[in-house]
């Protein structure tokens, strides 16, 4: 049986984490044994032009008959997958999503890409909706599946744990041609990224020989971009002049697609993530660096918790510059430390590499289809 996919969701060339997992979702399923062909519906605030052929609609949040114009798409094909969070959709709390869902005649898959810890009563009934309406729910991480069962009423026969993908590694380590140990960060940058953490950190380490470099790789996310301007990012550069390290740390602001990012990870000792959230159950950017076997020294955001607690990484505490300085002196001096996490992440995500994971998918649609012939 070939299954043919339909894809709502934010998408490339939009710059958000969820537009980058349906982009490499999308081309892992195409690839997939079995599957016909997979067409996307791109969720947009405004009228907009691509010329990826696999993009045959565009939701436009707000308008009128947009969510069946969507829903008559996404219904061409035998399944259809929604990326869901709340800012994607328009609405109250992304709930226009719920019009497209209730309209889909072919079974759906959601896959849910935040689970608030104290969500709104209205963020409760939206992912409760939501979920009900879908006829599987995914999470990408044990810490989001737990959070979804205590804050919402989902049937959890329902809910199903695959995890998000990740490149496929070359064998051995790019070396950064001076030899300098490189610490890595990456993903848009805006406010709540803690970045500001990693550049003080580097005072930490700025003694050591040979010395470190810091590279904050990504764009200003477009949303801050278009309310706040550039101003977290020239306040990160002000920080990088007062904390005495303009020596040490390297900003590249292009949006790196997926091969230049590889090559930026490959090149990496060590990914430093600094976040403030304590919300984020899933980080594409976490999985990605777990998964190329990079040491990680992250703060207990609950992705974090849940993928370096066996030993992937360390764990520091939230806005302290000192630690994160600390736990990267750390790895950057015990190779057998640095040895252990990139065996224990490589051990936790084995089998999560974007064919496997799409795979999963199209045994998950397979089974809802049948369900649904019945």
């Amino acid at each position: 049986m070939t299954t043919s996919f339909g894809l709502l969701s934010t998408y490339p060339p939009t710059q958000s984490g969820v537009a980058a997992f349906a982009g490499a979702l999308s081309t892992a399923l195409a690839a997939t044994p079995g599957v016909e062909r997979v067409e996307v519906v791109r969720a947009v605030d405004s009228p907009t032009f691509t010329d990826r052929p696999e993009v045959i609609a565009h939701l436009l949040t707000g308008a009128d008959g947009a969510a069946e114009v969507a829903a008559a798409a996404l219904d061409r094909h035998d399944a259809v997958v929604v990326n869901h969070d709340y800012d994607i959709f328009g609405g109250s709390d992304g709930d226009t999503v719920l019009e497209v869902l209730r309209r889909l005649r072919a079974p759906s898959i959601v896959v849910l890409h935040t689970v608030l810890r104290r969500p709104s009563q209205h963020q409760r009934w939206v992912l409760e909706t939501v979920a009900s309406l879908a006829g599987a729910v995914v999470v990408t991480t044990e810490a989001a599946r737990a959070r979804l069962h205590e804050t919402c009423t989902v049937d959890p026969a329902k809910v199903h744990l695959v995890p998000h993908g990740a490149l496929v590694r070359p064998a051995i380590r790019t070396v950064s041609s001076s030899g300098e140990p490189m610490v890595l960060t990456w993903g848009l940058l805006a406010p709540g990224k803690g970045v500001e953490w990693a550049i003080a950190g580097m005072r930490e380490v700025r003694h050591l020989s040979p010395r470190p470099r810091l590279v904050i790789s990504g764009q200003t996310h477009p949303k801050v971009l278009a309310e706040e301007g550039e101003s977290y990012r020239l306040g990160l550069y002000k920080k990088v002049r007062a904390f005495g390290v303009a020596e040490l740390v390297r900003f590249e602001r292009s949006y790196a697609d997926p091969a230049v990012l590889a090559r930026l990870v490959d090149r990496a000792d060590v990914v430093v993530l600094p976040y403030d959230s304590t919300e984020q159950v899933s980080s594409g950017v976490l999985h990605e660096a777990v998964a190329a076997g990079k040491p990680v020294v992250a703060t207990p955001f609950p992705h974090a918790v849940d993928l370096l607690g066996t030993g992937a990484g360390l764990l520091v505490p939230h806005r302290d510059g000192a630690a994160v300085g600390a736990a990267l002196k750390r790895v950057l001096t015990d190779p057998d430390l640095a040895a252990g996490m990139r065996a224990e992440g490589l051990r936790r995500t084995a089998g999560a590499d974007w064919a496997t994971v799409a795979t999963r998918y199209t045994a998950l649609a397979a089974d809802l289809i049948v369900s649904s012939r019945r």
